[in-house]
């Protein structure tokens, strides 16, 4: 069974819906296949308006972690966004690590996934372009699920967890 860094099994897609429902953040679900790439998301998507995204979660040597949140089809120097976090040099997190901190496979990343790092070791970095739209779409810890909620309240959502946004 898949656990948290401490041993808690990770929050469920239907515990994340009631916290953002004890925060009366209204969203809407829709059911597709899994979705593993952009590439997949562009072909299972209605034609709606807002910011489609794409998660990377990554570490450095002294085992601090980012999950960056891009406009799905930004272009990202890695070398240089860590150099703009003050984090030297970036790499990709195993599986097994998403697991212990976000509670989620790959393929499954998204900012609510921060639900799952109660222990605030992951810092969350949006993508200031994802900030101007009024929507956003993210996955609610379940690739075969995309969650549109107004971008504001998803910030406040992870506000309210502690894990407010740097923008990059």
């Amino acid at each position: 069974m898949d656990r948290l860094i401490d041993g808690q099994t990770p929050h469920t897609p239907a515990q994340l819906m009631m916290a953002l429902g004890a925060l009366s953040i209204e969203t809407k679900i829709l059911q597709h296949p899994p979705l593993l790439t952009v590439a997949d998301s562009k072909q299972h998507r209605p034609d709606v308006a807002g910011g489609f995204t794409k998660n990377l979660f990554v570490y450095n040597k002294k085992k601090q972690m980012w999950l960056l949140t891009l406009q799905e089809d930004r272009v990202i120097n890695l070398k240089q966004a860590a150099k703009t976090l003050n984090a030297q040099n970036f790499s990709f997190a195993s599986p097994e690590r998403l697991m212990h901190y976000l509670g989620v496979h790959p393929g499954s990343v998204s900012p609510m996934a921060l639900i799952n790092d109660i222990g605030n070791q992951v810092q969350f970095v949006i993508d200031e372009t994802l900030l101007k739209h009024e929507l956003i779409h993210v996955h609610p810890l379940d690739n075969r699920q995309t969650m549109t909620l107004k971008t504001e309240d998803m910030l406040a959502f992870l506000n309210s967890i502690n894990h407010a946004a740097i923008s990059i």
